[in-house]
């Protein structure tokens, strides 16, 4: 149902658009908030632990199985063989399986489980593996260049095309070839995967699952079993975190725990511990891009060719879809006139990568941002200045090459406002003499902006569902099908049913994500979980609301259009009427007080094979300004200040969403600068599997002054509240941080020299980048 409801709305209280507390809030801060470990065990509950592939590739000979049955604690073992129906759990395309059979094809892979009434028995006997498998080793991919070059790809190759790039290449007065690496991130939720699974009577199943992909689970876990998915019920409060490894990737673990609990007729709860979930699930993809780029004297790129490759790891996954949005996100911010695109999803034999906050538009974003920074130095420009050049334009230039329009083009004021308010012109030049005075230390400034599209890029994934019912003592219950992952969805959704129905926030309470109450829905990702489940709730509370106020117009005699809903009364012919006593009458007068509703994404539409349509309902905007400091002696670097400046449209809650683009900036940043990913060249064993090893952002990288503010704007499509999505666009803020510290490293060479800076910019790559710009220079 895709109405305009905003004049309706309009007589409402204000419950949205202030500052409220998360809905949780309270919970989270006492501890008292319950995850799902800590859900209270049933009596005969069984703990199971994962015996993992010792190898990256190999053919499956045998397991050991009584070896490990005879290890002290352990009930039972669990191999391909004891799964009852269709061994898989991949997402789009059936190659992912549950449990290895035949083929290993990952070092960490999955290949039998093992219960125990203890834990620690159960991870003991699990770590067995290396010694209980038999297996014959296979050659292996494990490097997305290896991939590539090999042609071997976990899906056809894609291309979207504008124009002709390659006669606007040869016919421009500049070109430049790039090679960009651009290293992968770690979800590192604080919550671990984790599912708890119940039997129930008639071959019923109750999966307690961490997932932001209720219905997901619920369909693999039945056609694990053999059942209908009606026998199948995921439950799922909160989670700890889901950053995307949630979406699709909780479902080996809520399959692997069902499959023992049908199989021993008990419960059976699976947590793997930290280093277990690295070595076992997926992460954003790595990519590296090379391009070909056309220019002129102002920095404007004329054509473009690059070809991104992807490491999608063994399976699909969701590969195809990430490189279909890098693929759309290329162009960020920039009018490209004629473009080529080409992009590869290349085998690799290591964990399968998934969605990560973005999915791939932060890669594909990332690789136009590094060619403009590299112009510009190239031309001896600000690049800034080279930026603003390439922006889309309001009535032209303003098409992307996926053929949408860029409508709602805030670019330029936006851009505006944050160059006058970071003081960028001034500091450019104080730092130009800071770094003239300081052989050692280096300053480095960016300002960067970003265009995010909003909407799944697979159409039907754009509706959503909910119900709201309203009790006789006035209090509302809302379920919806989205998860709530401590981003604020929950009380988002919550806000808009007390701000349709004129009520304060403390009335409306929502309960947990439930397959047995809103069914068939989509993942919380795309930035749409509030776009949707919001409208869904929203429609539900506008029927109950449309339902009372007739009652109330003919009980009375009054035009319906009189009738208002605000400050918990509902405003009848001069009189304030509670809410409570109004809905007990009409309970009394047997008005329904409970409501579905429904959403669908307006004005979508995609051609796949020609990579051509409408995919997004609308974009987010943003820009930040960031300064570093750089020891180019050690490599070690400070981020100074950082000036944010993001688009939100009208916001429901602006607490929450200045949380979620702080958040999202500095997981952004990790990215770039300190979370490097490691595989071992011979094995393919992930090194980097620990918090020893993996370095995400702490509190101590916050910059100490850290601006950060909500665009004055108003969705101009008919969202939610006239609101835009948090949840994604924001992580392309942090490209400030990472162009800066190219910026303070191209000093050392008087800007003369564009640094091969590899992402992420570590202290390492720093150091190496600085070591080049001083050898190019000694050349020169």
């Amino acid at each position: 149902m895709n109405q305009t409801v905003e004049p309706f709305l309009k007589q409402a209280a204000t419950a949205a658009g202030q500052s409220k507390p998360h809905e949780s809030a309270h919970l989270h801060v006492t501890g008292s908030a319950p995850y799902t470990d800590d859900i209270l065990e049933l009596t005969g509950t069984l703990h199971c632990a994962l015996g993992l592939s010792p190898v990256a590739h190999g053919q499956l000979l045998g397991i050991d199985l009584d070896a490990v049955k005879a290890m002290p604690g352990v009930v039972a073992v669990i191999t391909a063989a004891d799964i009852p129906g269709r061994n898989d759990c991949g997402a789009i395309t059936h190659d992912d399986p549950i449990l290895a059979d035949g083929e290993l094809m990952y070092l960490g892979q999955p290949v039998f489980a093992v219960l125990s009434a203890d834990r620690e028995a159960a991870r003991r006997a699990a770590a067995t593996a290396a010694k209980v498998i038999r297996f014959k080793e296979l050659p292996a991919l494990l490097t997305p260049q290896e991939g590539h070059a090999a042609q071997d790809y976990v899906v056809p190759p894609m291309h979207m095309v504008r124009g002709d790039a390659a006669t606007a290449l040869a016919a421009a007065p500049h070109r430049m070839d790039l090679h960009v690496d651009l290293g992968g991130q770690e979800q590192f939720y604080l919550e671990g995967q984790i599912s708890y699974a119940v039997p129930r009577e008639n071959d019923g199943m109750l999966v307690y699952c961490s997932t932001q992909h209720p219905s997901e689970m619920q369909h693999h876990i039945a056609v694990a079993l053999g059942l209908h998915s009606h026998h199948v019920q995921i439950e799922c409060r909160r989670m700890g975190g889901g950053f995307g490894g949630k979406e699709s990737q909780s479902g080996v673990f809520a399959c692997i725990a069902a499959v023992a609990a049908r199989k021993l007729k008990r419960p059976v709860k699976l947590r793997p511990d930290r280093d277990d979930d690295f070595m076992i699930t997926g992460r954003r993809h790595c990519f590296y891009h090379d391009m070909a780029l056309g220019y002129d004297d102002e920095g404007r790129v004329l054509g473009t060719e690059v070809s991104m490759v992807s490491r999608a790891g063994f399976s699909a996954d969701l590969s195809a879809p990430v490189m279909g949005r890098a693929l759309c996100h290329f162009d960020n911010a920039y009018w490209l006139p004629h473009v080529a695109m080409h992009g590869f999803c290349a085998r690799t034999h290591t964990q399968s990568n998934t969605a990560f906050r973005g999915f791939g538009g932060p890669q594909g974003a990332f690789a136009i941002e590094y060619a403009l920074d590299s112009i510009a130095r190239q031309l001896g420009k600000d690049a800034l200045d080279v930026r603003l050049a390439n922006l889309y334009g309001v009535d032209t230039n303003n098409v992307t090459p996926y053929g949408q329009v860029v409508e709602d083009n805030v670019l330029q004021p936006l851009l505006g406002e944050l160059i006058a308010s970071s003081d960028y012109r001034a500091r450019r030049e104080a730092i130009a003499a800071f770094n003239a005075g300081s052989p050692v230390l280096k300053k480095g400034l960016a300002l960067t902006p970003l265009k995010f599209g909003i909407s799944f890029n697979v159409v039907h994934l754009n509706q959503a569902g909910a119900l709201v019912h309203v009790y006789t003592d006035g209090s509302v219950l809302v379920n919806h099908g989205g998860t709530e992952m401590g981003q604020g969805l929950n009380t988002k959704v919550a806000q808009m049913v007390a701000h349709t129905l004129g009520l304060s926030l403390g009335r409306v309470r929502v309960t947990a994500t439930d397959t047995h109450k809103v069914v068939n829905t989509s993942a919380t990702a795309a930035s749409t979980g509030t776009d949707l489940n919001g409208k869904a709730a929203q429609d539900a509370a506008l029927t109950i609301r449309k339902r009372l106020t007739q009652f109330l117009a003919d009980r009375h005699q009054v035009p319906a259009e009189s009738i208002q809903f605000a400050n918990d009364c509902v405003e009848v012919a001069g009189n304030a009427l509670p809410f409570n006593v109004v809905v007990t009458e009409a309970y009394m007068a047997r008005v329904q007080l409970w409501s579905d509703g429904f959403y669908t994404t307006p004005k979508l539409h995609w051609d796949r094979e020609t990579m051509q349509g409408h995919p997004f309902y609308y974009f987010a905007y943003g820009a930040a300004c960031s300064e570093v400091l750089v020891d180019t002696l050690t490599g070690e670097w400070k981020l100074l200040r950082a000036d944010v400046l993001h688009d939100v449209g009208q916001s429901i809650n602006p607490a929450l969403d200045i949380g979620q683009v702080e958040g999202a900036f500095i997981q952004g940043m990790g990215w770039l600068t300190t979370e490097e990913l490691y595989w071992h060249p011979k094995t393919g064993k992930l090194l980097t599997h620990a918090p020893s090893t993996y370095k995400i952002p702490t509190a101590s990288d916050c910059p100490e002054d850290f601006r950060v503010k909500l665009f004055d704007n108003r969705n101009v499509e008919d969202t939610v509240y006239r609101s835009k999505a948090v949840g994604e666009p924001p992580l392309l803020l942090p490209f400030s941080v990472f162009f800066a510290l190219r910026d303070a490293v191209s000093s050392v060479g008087g800007h003369k020299v564009n640094p091969p800076l590899r992402a992420p910019a570590t202290s390492e790559a720093l150091l190496d980048a600085i070591d080049a710009v001083k050898a190019a220079q000694a050349k020169a």
